[in-house]
């Protein structure tokens, strides 16, 4: 059927109008005129809404109706449109993902599209309905992207005659995703169609497969037999699934106190964001070091105990995703650098050692990481770069300082300790004892000595008593000894006061005197008597069996 647009005066042959009633806010005895020229406004006191019909011819005749049975109706453009209620804060603007591009946003496309044919007619009717309240519910409703989502539409009122679905905040034609007609079911796609969408006979709005760009601000417009429009308002979030989360440092090895911490969680998701710390949730001293959007971690300053793994999670109410670890190193030290003997802490003490024992010293800091360690003796440096010192053989030689110096070359900081290394006093007595101890002539004896004091500085040996002229050897601290008058060049000092005489002669049998004396300063003297056997030659064999003479005679 044509459908050709008159003047609100007088009828013209193959219009479709419409006689208005009167709405609420209009007297009813008010003639209710209206100027069909595009643009403009419909007189004062009257309430517009968008209308949708199709122009169709009566089941059983060619003919159209007559003007006067048909409702006095207005052909008005989308803009002019007014809104039953305003969208909330909450509802975004039109869509983007999937829309299809409108044809023209023109007025003269929206007349050309209402009247072309038996195409939709958006129509202005003279009143809203009143106390009818359409509210629209998503199922399920947190769906998630794939979902088929269905917008369930509750507190529809009367026989209803069409639907307007609309994708945006506001009833646009560039909004519109379809148009449906109940008596006949057929369903006309609008410019916001993404072909996911399908009107079901109740007014409900199917998506099957939803994606994120669903989600935003729905309306649906109805039309009933008395002409009226009810207008409803609902909101959709299609929540995509979330991707891995990625977190990137600036550094993962920091110097404590000196360098700061930045850690970026990258997500293509506008979804929340949380922090994990070896994969327990962050402490709240890290956590007030976020961005407001949670997604940069900064620490100024960063402490050791902050050393550990990171992750970022990003979640909505249907997706969680966790990140990938990154671990952080923060280095310190060297502190509190200490020298122990045998497990216990020995740094700013003095160790007494006995005479020819041996003495393990350990240097141990807390740092990160492990230092490098180097020792030295009364300031001298060693030749060593371990974390323990070993004393072999202790001698008064190796009396002193020993000190520990501990660097750690990421932080360059350095710490030390000392301790003091002596000889304790003697705690036995001296004696001296021939070895062998009835040596015979021609063989050689050693007269050891035993207990002799191990803060020893000098001693010296004597044929006969203590007395200087006849003096046979002297040891000095060194180590060396020096002949004395008495030395026949067949004695031999040790480091342990012991003396060596070689192949020996009657001449060197008799007393012998060692004087001993300590660092201290404290002398001591012992004596010991040697003695030589005469060495006889063999006895013949007839000698042998000769008898002994009797007493008394020759």
């Amino acid at each position: 059927m044509e459908t050709r647009r008159g003047t609100a005066s007088g009828p013209t042959s193959g219009k479709c109008r419409a006689r208005v009633k009167t709405g609420p806010s209009v007297a009813p005895e008010a003639p209710q005129t209206h100027r069909t020229d595009t643009g403009k406004k419909a007189s004062e006191g009257k309430t517009e809404c968008v209308l949708l019909t199709r122009c169709r011819k009566p089941v059983g005749s060619t003919a159209p109706k007559k003007a006067r049975d048909l409702p006095r109706l207005q052909i008005t453009e989308p803009s002019q449109v007014p809104r039953q209620t305003e969208p909330g804060p909450n509802q975004e603007g039109p869509r983007s993902i999937g829309m299809p591009t409108p044809r023209s946003s023109s007025p003269g496309w929206g007349r050309k599209m209402a009247l072309t044919g038996c195409s939709w007619l958006f129509l202005s009717a003279a009143f809203l309905s009143a106390g009818a309240e359409i509210s629209i519910a998503p199922e399920p409703a947190q769906p998630a992207e794939g979902d088929n989502v269905t917008l369930t539409v509750h507190g529809l009122s009367g026989e209803v005659l069409a639907y307007n679905w609309y994708a945006g905040p506001t009833l646009s034609l560039s909004y519109l995703v379809a148009s449906y007609i109940v008596s006949t079911g057929d369903e006309t796609p609008g410019p916001a169609h993404t072909g996911r969408e399908a009107v079901r006979p109740d007014g409900g709005l199917d998506i099957r497969g939803a994606l994120p760009g669903h989600s935003g601000t729905y309306i649906l417009q109805t039309l009933n037999r008395q002409l009226q429009t009810d207008v409803g308002y609902g909101h959709v979030q299609v929540y995509e699934i979330l991707a891995q989360p990625v977190v990137t440092a600036n550094n993962t090895a920091l110097v404590e106190r000196r360098d700061t911490l930045r850690l970026v969680c990258s997500s293509p998701s506008p979804a929340e964001v949380r922090w994990f710390f070896n994969g327990e949730a962050l402490p709240i001293a890290i956590r007030l070091g976020q961005s407001p959007d949670g997604r940069v971690l900064t620490r100024h300053g960063v402490r050791r105990e902050e050393a550990g793994a990171y992750q970022c999670e990003v979640w909505n109410p249907v997706s969680v995703s966790r990140s990938e670890p990154v671990n952080l190193t923060v280095y310190y030290g060297p502190e509190r650098v200490a020298i122990l003997q045998d497990s216990t802490t020995r740094t700013g003490c003095t160790i007494k050692l006995d005479f020819n024992t041996s003495l393990t010293l350990w240097c141990v800091s807390q740092s990160c990481p492990e230092p490098e360690y180097v020792w030295a003796f009364n300031g001298r440096a060693l030749k060593n770069g371990q974390d323990h010192l070993n004393i072999t053989s202790m001698t008064a030689a190796q009396e002193g300082t020993y000190t520990c110096i501990a660097k750690n070359p990421k932080t360059l900081l350095s710490g030390s300790a000392s301790v003091v290394v002596k000889l304790s006093a003697a705690a036995v007595a001296m004696t001296i004892v021939p070895v062998p101890t009835r040596p015979m002539e021609g063989q050689d004896v050693t007269l050891t000595v035993q207990g002799y004091p191990k803060d020893l500085l000098v001693y010296a040996w004597y044929r006969g008593p203590a007395s200087e002229p006849g003096r046979l050897l002297s040891q000095l601290p060194s180590g060396n000894w020096i002949a004395g008058p008495a030395h026949t060049g067949r004695e031999v000092g040790f480091a342990n006061c012991s003396l060596l005489v070689q192949k020996l002669n009657l001449t060197d049998a008799g007393r012998y005197t060692l004087k001993t004396v300590t660092l201290q300063g404290k002398t001591e003297t012992l004596e010991v008597q040697l003695q030589v056997a005469l060495n006889l030659p063999p006895l013949h064999e007839d000698q042998r069996h000769l008898p002994e003479p009797e007493p008394g005679t020759g």
